[in-house]
């Protein structure tokens, strides 16, 4: 005989060691709704702690705790890229592919726009040679490349996302020296800009892939 009640609310599982390090860092948040309404989802690639997270662990955190409250509804997704490195924050492509691939197939559909912020240039032409073939759904054809905050500002309410101060900081550096956006000079954080390839094919960029 079940002697449970059934009003009883579910049981969930404790958070595991790293779940909480992606808790405590708030690299995954819901932040309130853009200018068509619809729920923001940030992600802060810097806080993102590739080095210590399990895909496996990030999938079901994911699904436990991020998509719930997203609800069944249209949303956009906006990821600050500044100062990301790949030794550090960058989980790598084949990393990105597996959890793109495992979403629900009403998360994928209802991923309307993704706004990319703070590209770079390198970071461009990777995506516009690769990213057709690297993610399917048609989620390249939803990324939106934002070079700077101000052209965020025409998608987002400001009091509805809260960006990082260095971001901002990033921001205004590259006002200073706009050379960065094309690649001609690196900033002092040597910030990684392209994703790493799993073949030799990375490498062979062309200016012809600019979209």
């Amino acid at each position: 005989m079940d002697l449970r009640s059934s009003n009883s609310p579910p049981t969930t599982s404790p958070l595991t060691e790293q779940e909480q390090l992606l808790e405590k860092l708030q690299v995954f948040q819901i932040q309130g709704r853009d200018k068509c309404g619809r729920k923001i989802l940030r992600i802060v690639g810097k806080f993102f702690p590739a080095r210590a997270l399990n895909t496996d662990v990030l999938k079901k955190y994911l699904e436990e705790k991020v998509f719930p409250l997203l609800g069944e509804r249209p949303f956009c997704l906006v990821y600050l890229h500044s100062h990301v490195q790949r030794s550090e924050n960058f989980p790598g492509i084949s990393t990105l592919r597996s959890i793109y691939e495992s979403l629900p197939i009403s998360i994928k559909d209802n991923i309307e726009a993704v706004y990319f912020v703070h590209p770079g240039l390198q970071a461009r032409l990777f995506f516009a040679t690769f990213g057709r073939f690297l993610f399917s759904g048609g989620l390249y054809g939803k990324l939106r490349y934002i070079n700077r905050l101000e052209f965020l500002w025409e998608h987002m309410r400001r009091g509805e996302i809260e960006i990082p101060e260095f971001v901002y900081d990033h921001d205004e550096e590259l006002e200073y020296r706009p050379l960065m956006d094309y690649g001609l000079e690196r900033d002092y954080h040597r910030v990684y800009d392209a994703p790493a390839m799993d073949s030799n094919a990375a490498s062979m960029y062309s200016l012809r892939c600019i979209s």
